[in-house]
């Protein structure tokens, strides 16, 4: 069976489209889909807020580190079960390391043969949104950019003039128009969003989020947007097993404020070679659970917690 997915990026870094995409997966989980998210590069920070927003793990999708074959197996993969599968860019639309483009978010919508949703940051413009979204469209006219959804607007007239241009000056629908709100702003710090883990009350601000979004965009649209994705090539791959034959390995894994950087794709992994992950809080825990094997210690801030972390002695 065939999964629809869908591309949201947009025209700059720092346009909310990370906070949009957190606010649609929630709100389509609210109305009974079945969401799963995914995101492009290498990055922890987002894919915890959107394994938060759609209660599955989120899966980054790279060039660099993935072959094409193993991008699609994956995308094939953990979309099993899913109504539709959310893939969030990074930067801008066309931005790259490559010249050409070769590794961009445009690149990895046409491979995968998703329409792209642009969230437009609109601050400080009206009539600036149609040459934008026409350069955009005619850049690469093979990237399919089935509509945009209006980000940060000031107010009902804002609103209504930019709706206004698009329908004026393009033929690209507009999706949602997504007002400035202080409520369900994720404070940033040096490397993006700040963690997931790290924010006091994350669940309650997802759904918050979500609920906003929801008030926002035009969901049923949205979802008959998405488009099926490219078909995977079949594959088979046998995992080794890494502990005797009866014996489970266990594996302390450090979850807490400090610590929380995890790829989904390695804790999968360790599930499917029957390790036993035990969660493990460096700040508040006051003694190690019994009987590990060993410890898995991820990335995070814990420049952030020195003082908690040096005052839990055991």
């Amino acid at each position: 069976m065939a999964i629809n997915g869908l591309y949201l990026s947009a025209a700059h870094k720092s346009s909310g489209k990370t906070t949009v995409t957190i606010g649609i997966g929630a709100a389509l989980v609210s109305k009974g889909y079945t969401v799963q998210a995914f995101k492009k590069g290498p990055d922890y920070i987002d894919p915890m807020w959107l394994k938060m927003a759609t209660g599955r793990g989120c899966y980054n999708l790279d060039f660099y580190t993935q072959e094409e074959d193993e991008i699609l197996e994956l995308v094939a993969e953990k979309s099993q079960g899913a109504d539709l599968a959310l893939v969030e860019g990074n930067k801008g639309l066309y931005d790259g390391l490559d010249l050409d483009g070769s590794n961009s978010n445009a690149a990895l919508a046409k491979f995968l043969k998703t329409p792209v949703v642009l969230v437009l940051d609109t601050v400080g413009t009206i009539r600036g949104v149609a040459p934008l979204v026409i350069g955009y469209q005619t850049f690469d006219p093979d990237v399919e950019i089935a509509g945009v959804i209006l980000n940060k607007v000031g107010g009902p007239r804002h609103e209504k003039k930019l709706i206004q241009v698009m329908e004026t000056y393009t033929d690209v629908p507009v999706i949602g128009a997504v007002g400035r709100s202080d409520e369900v702003k994720l404070l940033e710090r040096h490397l993006g969003l700040i963690p997931s883990n790290e924010e006091a009350g994350a669940l309650s601000k997802v759904a918050q989020i979500g609920r906003f979004i929801a008030d926002s965009v035009d969901l049923d649209k949205l979802v008959a947007i998405a488009a099926p994705l490219e078909d995977a090539p079949s594959f088979s791959f046998q995992r080794p097993s890494v502990a005797p034959e009866n014996e489970t390995i266990r594996l302390g894994i450090a979850k807490d404020a400090a610590f929380g950087f995890y790829y989904e794709d390695d804790l999968d992994t360790f599930k499917a070679l029957d390790v036993e992950l035990v969660a493990v809080d460096f700040i508040h825990d006051k003694t190690l659970p019994k009987d590990l094997d060993g410890l898995f210690i991820g990335g995070g801030f814990p420049e952030s917690f020195l003082q908690e972390l040096s005052a839990n002695e055991s």
